[in-house]
C-alpha cells in the first residue's frame, strides 16, 4: 500500500480529536488564548452545554486583518517568538486550537487591533471566508456552532448538556483562580452561572477575594497558608485543614507556572502531604501554585496541556510533601467551622421541627402555687425547691458530671481549648473556653497523642527489625527487582534488608519487627516496587509502618466510657495544645468541635 499525504481538512480534524475532544477542550483554548491576549475582562456563553454555541468575548489586544487570517492556519501561533521550546511564558502556544476547532464546526471571529480597524472572518464546512470589514468595538469575540458536526462519531460520544457544562464550569474557575486580575463571567442557556468581578487593585487582595468566591468561605475560614521554596522552585497557596475534607479529587486546584493540570505526580504528591492525618476514602482540598523555572519544566507533553514533567520530579513531589506537612505540623489549636456550622444547623432545624409545647408563664404558675401553699419570703420557698429534689439526690446518671475546683481552673480557661468542666457519656469532655465551650473526644484525642509520640520514639531510637534464620527469596521480574536494589540502603534504614539473589529474585534478610505476622513479603516489595516508578519515592513501607504505629495507639490509648478526673481532662487538653495534628484522629476525624457565646446565645434567642 502506496503512502498518501492526507489533506489538510483531515489533518485539522485529526488533531482536533486529540485537543477538542469536548465542549471544555475548546473553551479552555479559547479562553487562554484571550489571557494570552491581555484581556483584564472575558465572558463566557454557552447553549446546550456547548454542543450548540459557545461565544468568548474578550477585551484583548485584538488582531489585525493579516493575523485574523493566518490564525485559522495550522502551527501558526504568535506565542513563540522564536525556535526556543523550553522557555514557554504563554498558555496556548501550539497553533492548533483555532483550526482544530473551525475544522469540527461552524466558526466565526470578529477582532479589532487597539488603535485599529475592526475585521471578521469565517470557516464553514473545514473552508475560509476572505477577511471582511466589522463593526465589532474592542477585543475579540469568537462564536463556535454546532461542535462536531462534522463529525458525527465524535458527537455521539459527548455527555448529557449538564455533564458538558459542568466540564466548562469547572474549567473556568481553575483559570479564574489562577488569574484573579481578570474578570470572569459564564452564562449557560441565557442564565447567568457566574460573575467574578476584579474588585481591588491590590494583587493580594485580588488573590483572596477569588478563592473565597470560588472555594468559598468555609474554605478560607478553615485552610491553612503554604509558602515554601526549595532550589528555586516556589509553592504557594492554601491547603484545608485535615477535617475539613471531600469525597472526591475535584476541590485539588493545582497550577504550574499560571497553568492548570490534571498530573498524576502532583496529586500524588499532595496525597502523601496528607498521608498521616486524612482517611484512604477522603480527599483534601487545596489550591496550590507552583512557580519554577520554564527551562525545567516540558508542558508540551500532552496536547492539551493537562500535564507536565519535571526535570527534577524528585525535588518538585518532595517540595510539595515538605511543605504540606510543615504547614498541617505548625497549624494552631483550632476547631473546623463547618463542624460547628452543621451542629447549629442540626439544633436549629430540630428546633423547627418539634411539635409545639405550651408556653411556660412563670407568673401564673407562682400564681396558681401561692393559692395552695401558704410561705414567706425566709425560705418555705427554698425548702419546697430543695423537697422537689430529695427523689432524684440518690440518681446516678451513666454520663458524669465533674467540676473541676476553681483554683485549679483559673489559669487555664485563657488557653485555646479551655478547663474542664464536665465529662458526658464518658467519651466527650466538655471545656469553658474565654470565647465559648469545647466538646472533646478523649478516645479520638489520645489516640492521636499517643501515636505521635509513638512516631517521635521510632524516630529518636530506629526501627528494630526482625531477621530471618535463613533469608525469605522473593520473585519478581527484573526490572522490578534493580528498582528496589537501587534503593536498598534507603530501605535499610528502615529495617528491610534486601539483597539480590540472582536473575529475578530478591532475599529478604530481615524486616522491621513491628511489620512481623501482619505483611505478606511479595506484596510488600511488588508495592515498593510500584511506588519506586510511579514516584521516585517509596511510601508503602512508611504507611506500613505508620499503619501498625496507628493500630497501637488506637489500643493503647483511653477508651470510651472511661471516667477522667478534671486533673486527667485538663492534662489531656494540655497535650492536644502542644502535639501536632492533634485537632484530628489518625483516621482523619475531628477531634474536638467548638461553639462560641454567639452561637449559643444565636440558639437560645438571644440574638
Amino acid at each position: 500500500m502506496r503512502i498518501r499525504h492526507l489533506p489538510d481538512t483531515l489533518i485539522n480534524q485529526i488533531a482536533a480529536g486529540e485537543v477538542v475532544e469536548r465542549p471544555a477542550a475548546a473553551v479552555k483554548e479559547l479562553v487562554e488564548n484571550a489571557v494570552d491576549a491581555q484581556a483584564t475582562r472575558i465572558d463566557v456563553e454557552l447553549m446546550d452545554g456547548g454542543k450548540a454555541l459557545i461565544i468568548v468575548r474578550d477585551n484583548g489586544v485584538g488582531m489585525g486583518a493579516d493575523d485574523l487570517e493566518a490564525a485559522l492556519d495550522r502551527h501558526a501561533t504568535s506565542k513563540i517568538p522564536d525556535d526556543d521550546l523550553l522557555h514557554i511564558n504563554f498558555l496556548g502556544f501550539r497553533g492548533e486550537a483555532l483550526p482544530s476547532i473551525a475544522s469540527v464546526s461552524k466558526l466565526k471571529i470578529a477582532t479589532r487591533e487597539r488603535g485599529g480597524e475592526a475585521f471578521e472572518i469565517e470557516v464553514v464546512d473545514g473552508k475560509k471566508s476572505a477577511v471582511r470589514p466589522s463593526s465589532h468595538h474592542e477585543g475579540t469575540v469568537v462564536e463556535v456552532r454546532d461542535l462536531f458536526y462534522l463529525t458525527p462519531a465524535r458527537l455521539k460520544f459527548l455527555k448529557t448538556s449538564v455533564t458538558e457544562y459542568g466540564a466548562v464550569k469547572d474549567m473556568l474557575q481553575r483559570l479564574a483562580m489562577v488569574y484573579p486580575h481578570v474578570a470572569f463571567r459564564l452564562v449557560h442557556n441565557g442564565s447567568s452561572s457566574f460573575h467574578y468581578p476584579v474588585l481591588s487593585d491590590s494583587p493580594h487582595d485580588q488573590s483572596s477575594q477569588r478563592l473565597r468566591d470560588i472555594m468559598g468561605e468555609d474554605f478560607i475560614t478553615n485552610s491553612l497558608l503554604l509558602d515554601s521554596e526549595r532550589g528555586g522552585v516556589r509553592l504557594t497557596g492554601r491547603i484545608a485543614r485535615p477535617t475539613h475534607n471531600v469525597g472526591t479529587a475535584q476541590k485539588q486546584f493545582l497550577f504550574v507556572n499560571g497553568r492548570a493540570v490534571r498530573d498524576k505526580q502532583l496529586l500524588g504528591a499532595v496525597r502523601a502531604g496528607y498521608m498521616d492525618v486524612l482517611a484512604k476514602d477522603r480527599y483534601p482540598v487545596v489550591s496550590l501554585f507552583l512557580d519554577i523555572p520554564s527551562d525545567q519544566v516540558d508542558v508540551n507533553v500532552h496536547p492539551s496541556k493537562a500535564e507536565v514533567r519535571f526535570q527534577d520530579g524528585a525535588l518538585i513531589r518532595g517540595l510539595i510533601v515538605s511543605g504540606i506537612r510543615h504547614a498541617l505540623h505548625n497549624q494552631d489549636v483550632r476547631p473546623v467551622t463547618s463542624l460547628t456550622n452543621q451542629l447549629i444547623d442540626r439544633l436549629d432545624q430540630h428546633r423547627a421541627n418539634a411539635p409545639s409545647q405550651p408556653s411556660f408563664n412563670p407568673r401564673a404558675y407562682l400564681t396558681t402555687y401561692s393559692s395552695g401553699h401558704s410561705y414567706s419570703c425566709g425560705g418555705s420557698l427554698a425548702e419546697h425547691v430543695r423537697g422537689a429534689y430529695q427523689p432524684y439526690e440518690t440518681y446516678q446518671p451513666s454520663a458524669r458530671f465533674d467540676v473541676p475546683e476553681p483554683e485549679a481552673t483559673a489559669d487555664t480557661a485563657s488557653y485555646p481549648l479551655g478547663s474542664a468542666r464536665a465529662q458526658i457519656h464518658e467519651n466527650y469532655i466538655i471545656t469553658q473556653t474565654e470565647t465559648g465551650i469545647v466538646i472533646v473526644d478523649q478516645h479520638a484525642a489520645h489516640e492521636r497523642l499517643v501515636y505521635e509520640r509513638f512516631k517521635q520514639q521510632s524516630a529518636e531510637n530506629g526501627i528494630e527489625s526482625q531477621g530471618f534464620l535463613t533469608p525469605e527469596i522473593i520473585s519478581l521480574e527484573d526490572t522490578d527487582c534493580a528498582r528496589l536494589l537501587e534503593y536498598a540502603d534507603l530501605f535499610s534504614q528502615s529495617g528491610l534488608v534486601i539483597e539480590p539473589f540472582g536473575a529475578g529474585a530478591i532475599a529478604v534478610r530481615s524486616i522491621p519487627l513491628l511489620l512481623v505476622g501482619k505483611i505478606s513479603l511479595p506484596d510488600l516489595l511488588q508495592s515498593l516496587s510500584d511506588d519506586l516508578r510511579d514516584h521516585d519515592r517509596a511510601t508503602g513501607l512508611e504507611e506500613r509502618l505508620n499503619a501498625v504505629l496507628s493500630t497501637m495507639a488506637c489500643h493503647g490509648s483511653v477508651r470510651s466510657g472511661r471516667r477522667l478526673s478534671p486533673a486527667e481532662m485538663n492534662a489531656l487538653l494540655r497535650d492536644m495544645e502542644a502535639t501536632p495534628y492533634s485537632g484530628q484522629c489518625n483516621h482523619g476525624r475531628p477531634t474536638f468541635v467548638a461553639l462560641s457565646l454567639d452561637d449559643i446565645e444565636k440558639l437560645f434567642g438571644r440574638r
